[in-house]
């Protein structure tokens, strides 16, 4: 049997591979998408103080560190039971937008954009920021360079760091803001808005605009019908923030929603011997396997999920933009503001546009509210520590973070679902259906080919960082090629000891 090795995987944040094995005809068999390095973040927090778990889990990862730090701070607050002010949440809800807005426009720009904008057979040398900013222009480039610096400034100034942010306590905020702080704030999420809206211009331009990127993402190549998950708030409309969790099947219809303390009622996680990375699905369904439907447990959790559980976007022009999307691609109204699923999964880089503008213009609008300027942004806590879970929608998904102390506050438990975690079963399903659909028998094995499998996970901006933990700091890279009886073909390496 022919085995082809991606190895690791490219344009992602942290490590993994591709394992796709051919039969005699030179036709897909299997194909599995590995993650090979252990996970340990659960085992070494438990004897911690619980308070640290804010500055400790946002070590994870480098790209997503607030979501981390928000889910830990929102986990300790019920550990606690102590309640966030107002002021509290609207200035988290701040610096946490922020963050949405720089990871996005990393994630559409350097990382999944490239297949887009530059073309997803492109030598692999153009495929990457450079590569866009040579189509787009310098101009451009420049503002998506000063999108993120401008945005991570924000971070710093209301999380207390640059990267690993410090500020979240147990019902409070270590970092209050003043006047002019919020006036610069207020200053640089207009200037996201209009950020967003050239973004979505951009996707409308070069991608709807080109025939071809739209046959590829109305192909049955990337179409995967599952239950989507999502967290909304009191309108059912997409919040990042907070709220309740809500799960729709494959024809949009409600399946459950639950709070976030509730998640063990209806989330269980099978294993596989092939990956050391668990894979969640619906208790209530059963896992079926690998298989998409309604009788299938497997769920998906992206921005294309997000949208497609909620009633609509709080925000006017993102709004505006998810009507537009749901018109585009077909879909029709199923209540009078929730529209059928979309399953067309590379159109969650278009889901994921929409989204950065909702955070930009959520951004402004909280960083107009004076109540934002309260001095007051810490609480005492009195109570014992027991157990406490804290959620928020990570920009790739819905973020659980479970912790159970004893009396004195040190840690007993710790259990993590992130984002890429909860897509793990439909990513492994998108790999393979690409990988059944593109290589054949006679078809020349290009880098190009493989590069279009490797969009069949890209479209999820899987963070194996979050969901597994490595350390030899650089990142190897073996694709190894091989004839039916075994044969090395082909070797591509770098970074191999």
């Amino acid at each position: 049997m022919k085995r082809i090795t991606i190895d690791p995987i490219t344009r992602l944040e942290g490590h993994g591979k591709i394992e796709i094995f051919l039969d005699e005809r030179g036709d897909v068999a299997n194909a599995y998408f590995q993650i090979p390095e252990l996970r340990g973040f659960e085992a070494f927090c438990v004897g911690r103080p619980a308070e640290e778990m804010p500055r400790i889990t946002n070590r994870i990862c480098g790209v997503c560190p607030e979501a981390h730090h928000m889910a830990a701070t929102k986990a300790l607050d019920a550990l606690y039971q102590v309640e966030p002010s107002s002021a509290v949440k609207k200035l988290r809800e701040l610096f946490y937008m922020a963050f949405y807005v720089t990871d996005h426009t990393t994630h559409f720009y350097a990382l999944g954009g490239p297949d887009f904008l530059v073309g997803p057979d492109a030598p692999k040398s153009e495929r990457n920021i450079l590569g866009v900013i040579h189509k787009v222009g310098l101009e451009i480039g420049k503002q998506v360079i000063d999108c993120r610096m401008r945005n991570h400034h924000v971070i710093q100034m209301l999380g207390g760091r640059g990267i690993h942010p410090v500020a979240g306590l147990p019902g409070g905020w270590a970092k209050s803001i003043t006047e002019k702080e919020r006036q610069e704030i207020e200053d640089i999420a207009r200037q996201n808005v209009d950020f967003a809206l050239f973004s979505l211009q951009a996707f409308d331009d070069i991608v709807m605009g080109n025939p071809a990127f739209v046959d590829m993402i109305l192909s049955d190549l990337y179409t995967h019908r599952t239950y989507s998950m999502g967290t909304v708030d009191r309108r059912d409309q997409v919040n990042f923030y907070d709220g309740a969790i809500r799960v729709v099947d494959p024809d949009g219809q409600e399946f459950v929603r639950y709070p976030a303390k509730d998640y063990a009622n209806h989330i269980a996680e099978h294993v596989e011997p092939w990956s050391y990375l668990k894979f969640p699905y619906l208790k209530a369904v059963g896992w079926k396997g690998f298989i998409d439907g309604r009788d299938s447990g497997v769920y998906c959790a992206t921005p294309l999920s997000r949208l497609n559980v909620s009633e609509g976007m709080p925000t006017p022009n993102a709004q505006e933009a998810y009507e537009k999307f749901y018109e585009t691609l077909g879909s029709k109204k199923i209540t009078d503001r929730r529209y059928a699923p979309v399953h067309y999964r590379l159109a969650t880089h278009w889901a994921r546009l929409i989204e950065l503008l909702f955070a930009a213009e959520r951004m402004l609008e909280l960083s107009r509210d004076p109540e934002i300027l309260d001095p007051n942004m810490r609480i005492e806590v009195h109570s014992t520590p027991d157990e406490g879970v804290g959620s928020v929608e990570a920009p790739r998904g819905t973020l659980i973070h479970h912790y159970k102390t004893d009396e004195r506050g040190i840690l007993t438990k710790v259990n993590l679902i992130v984002g890429t975690t909860n897509n793990y079963a439909p990513i492994a399903m998108s790999v393979k259906k690409a990988a059944q659909g593109l290589i054949h028998r006679g078809v020349i094995i290009s880098e190009g080919l493989l590069n279009r499998v490797e969009m069949a996970f890209r479209l999820y901006d899987p963070c194996m960082s979050c969901a597994t933990h490595s350390l030899p700091g650089q990142m190897p890279l073996e694709v190894v090629i091989r004839d039916a009886d075994g044969h090395i073909v082909q070797r591509l390496a770098q970074h191999l000891h």
